[in-house]
């Protein structure tokens, strides 16, 4: 059974870091991607930024340069390093995994953790 379990959400000021781990386990990492979401509520949840085994990133352009993902296979660790808080980075950041179709040969968005709280304030 995956678990994702998320940590290190808190109240920042503007301008500010936090740095969120997600606790990885009874996940297998091959090809697929693991990474952060963000839930606004009321809103559809979005990508914010994704890591694969191999190390090759992706970040939306609102964090670009001031959000860096990183994944540690041997700890089991998701770790997203906020710097430059901002306002509209507030939400809840929900750990994520990719599951592997083996039958259809591809990756799709399964696992999900809890979600861990930022507020961001000016």
């Amino acid at each position: 059974q995956v678990r994702l379990r998320e940590s290190g959400g808190g109240s920042v000021q503007t301008g500010g870091s936090l740095s969120l781990s997600c606790e990885v386990s009874g996940y297998v990492f091959g090809t697929c991607r693991m990474g952060w979401y963000r839930q606004d509520p009321g809103k559809e949840r979005k990508i914010v930024a994704s890591i694969t085994k191999d190390g090759k990133t992706y970040y939306s352009d609102s964090v670009k340069d001031r959000f860096t993902i990183s994944l540690d296979t041997a700890q089991s660790i998701l770790t997203l390093q906020m710097n430059d808080l901002k306002t509209e980075d507030s939400g809840a950041y929900v750990c994520a995994a990719e599951h592997y179709n083996r039958r259809n040969e591809y990756c799709f968005w399964h696992y999900w953790g809890q979600g861990t709280k930022v507020t961001v304030s000016s």
